[in-house]
């Protein structure tokens, strides 16, 4: 695998942001410390032996339609290079369209959604692209601060050629009035870089009479690389 330089500085997520509370716990005190990959983390796997086919519908799961706006969410997964990852593992997990998860911890009062799991997985084909349909996430209120609020997104996990080029990260929807007051998004002090986090709507993406498309092209590291959310993330 070729080695990159790190990010330019302010194109990824401050490690220790005072708006996103929780960061201050979990931000490393020390500066890292670089370790040499192994053999293990530069070869593999191959996802595309995975038997992952229908997951990537995420409103087929139940024995009726979920509540909520239909979306198609596509794009492609490039490398620093530009060259398309094919074979890519992309997985997401979101909120439903009253912006609850199901999750045990999640006590958010809305309601859930029999017929949405909220997580779906998929392979990106020989032009590293991905597709998924799914129901626009709702927001929800969060603790981080006095009548907090997430923005709607969907989180992404992404696996390219080998273990070394996981990418943890959120999509967020164009238009949306609480992305300016989301310290999360706003933790990237770059603009530019805030802005690979922000889907587009796409009219060919959109199915008629059926569902709204928004596209999301992603990057695995290299100067323009989709910023990085450090687990665990709301």
């Amino acid at each position: 695998m070729k080695i990159y330089p790190p990010p330019p500085p302010g194109t990824q997520p401050e490690n220790a942001c005072d708006a996103y509370r929780s960061t201050l716990l979990r931000a490393p005190r020390l500066a890292p410390v670089p370790l040499p990959h192994t053999p293990t983390e530069l070869a593999g796997p191959r996802f595309d032996r995975l038997s992952i086919s229908g997951e990537s519908n995420l409103t087929n799961r139940g024995s009726a339609e979920p509540q909520g706006q239909r979306i198609v969410v596509a794009g492609k997964v490039i490398d620093e290079d530009g060259r398309p990852v094919r074979g890519a593992l992309v997985e997401i997990w979101q909120a439903n369209a009253a912006g609850r998860y199901l999750h045990s911890r999640d006590h958010h009062p809305a309601p859930l959604d029999p017929n949405f799991a909220g997580a779906g997985r998929a392979l990106t084909d020989d032009d590293g692209v991905y597709r998924f349909l799914t129901i626009r996430p709702g927001a929800y209120p969060w603790r981080n601060h006095p009548n907090a609020w997430r923005p709607a997104h969907i989180h992404f996990s992404l696996f390219g050629a080998a273990w070394a080029s996981r990418l943890v990260t959120q999509m967020y929807f164009p238009g949306d009035p609480l992305i300016p007051l989301d310290p999360i998004l706003q933790s990237i002090p770059d603009e530019e870089a805030k802005r690979r986090l922000m889907s587009s709507f796409e009219l060919d993406l959109t199915e008629p009479v059926w569902a709204l498309g928004y596209r999301f092209n992603i990057v695995l590291r290299g100067r323009e690389a989709t910023p990085f959310e450090e687990p665990p993330c709301r």
